[in-house]
């Protein structure tokens, strides 16, 4: 899944770990429940051990309350997952206790959800870990606790950054038979226009490109772009935005040594016969490449963050507090996470 063609950040110089570093997420919320379902669900043949970052009573208090007996151990080292994986779930602590309702979240839990990110970056950077697994964060609970950052995803590069390493994150979401990288996120559609430029498409799929060489043994991916326009703006004649802007970055990309076609009509794009003709799809904004992300995979879609000098995996839904502490939580995107994080690190081992 790797030819090694750019070094990404010391991670890739430790020994390969055995563990993957797992984040609580937003305690009340459904974080808690699909890590114990998870680990009911373990699969060694499928994914490697994980560790969970945060609190054995919080999660202990959850289990009862969803009727489960799921023996914990609490551990010093990340390392010592990969031992008592198979037993016992283990719990590596974070953060201070804090009491936690189902459902309810307190700004009170902050500094234990930003502790585990920060901590399973450090230890995925040092080598002790293979990956980062995260569970979804609340971020207005976050905010009300003075964390200034737009998103995850923006936590997790400054921190890369602020260690001194290389990080241009970029949004790539995986369901069974489909990838795809939404080059503009969560702005409003009418500012897509302002926002879609030539140099973002071109940066943003170097950038995937380069780790679905890495981590996904693609030598040459192919990569695929919608147009903005309906029928990718019919030569002209529905919007100049193909012709001006994505055209020309696409033709960068080839003269790069890129496969890369398009503008492609969106509404063609993903039947079964498209879909085998790339490796990867760009959108130009959320809904045009997460719509059929959540329509090939809705339970088991996965958000993977490339361009970071470490593996990054989350779930690819939210907290749903109204499903917390029910027993109702799907855990099959995270167990699909777990899954894509330890493939990656298999392939760049």
């Amino acid at each position: 899944m790797t030819d090694g063609s750019q070094d990404m950040g010391q991670d890739a110089e430790k020994a390969p770990s055995q563990v993957i570093a797992l984040t609580i997420g937003e305690p009340a919320g459904i974080g808690p429940d699909i890590a114990l379902a998870a680990w009911q669900r373990r699969r060694p043949d499928r994914h490697l051990p994980f560790v969970l970052l945060g609190q054995v009573v919080l999660l202990e208090d959850r289990a009862r309350a969803l009727g489960l007996s799921i023996p914990m151990a609490e551990i010093s080292r990340i390392e010592e997952g990969a031992e008592v994986f198979e037993h016992q779930l283990p719990v590596l602590p974070v953060g201070e206790p804090q009491p936690v309702i189902a459902g309810q979240p307190s700004p009170a839990t902050a500094p234990l959800v930003i502790e585990a990110i920060t901590r399973a970056v450090d230890l995925t950077l040092a080598g002790a870990a293979a990956a980062v697994v995260t569970n979804p964060i609340a971020k207005h609970v976050l905010y009300e606790a003075g964390f200034t950052h737009p998103g995850h995803t923006e936590f997790l590069e400054m921190l890369a950054r602020k260690r001194g390493l290389p990080a241009h994150a970029v949004m790539m979401l995986t369901a069974p038979g489909l990838r795809t990288v939404p080059l503009t996120i969560h702005i409003p559609l009418k500012a897509v226009p302002q926002k879609l430029t030539h140099d973002l498409i071109v940066e943003q799929a170097r950038v995937v490109a380069d780790d679905l060489k890495r981590y996904f043994g693609l030598a040459s991916p192919r990569l695929a772009f919608c147009g903005l326009n309906p029928h990718a703006g019919e030569n002209g004649t529905i919007g100049l935005e193909e012709r001006e802007i994505i055209v020309p970055a696409i033709e960068t990309l080839r003269a790069e040594g890129y496969v890369a076609v398009g503008p492609l009509p969106a509404d063609t794009m993903f039947h079964d016969e498209a879909r085998a003709s790339y490796d990867v799809a760009f959108g130009m904004y959320h809904d045009q490449a997460l719509i059929p992300v959540k329509m090939l995979g809705f339970h088991d879609g996965v958000n993977c963050t490339l361009g970071l000098p470490f593996i990054r995996t989350s779930p690819d839904h939210g907290t749903a507090f109204s499903l917390a502490g029910t027993g109702r939580a799907n855990p099959s995107s995270l167990i699909a996470a777990l899954n894509l994080a330890s493939q990656m690190a298999a392939q760049r081992s």
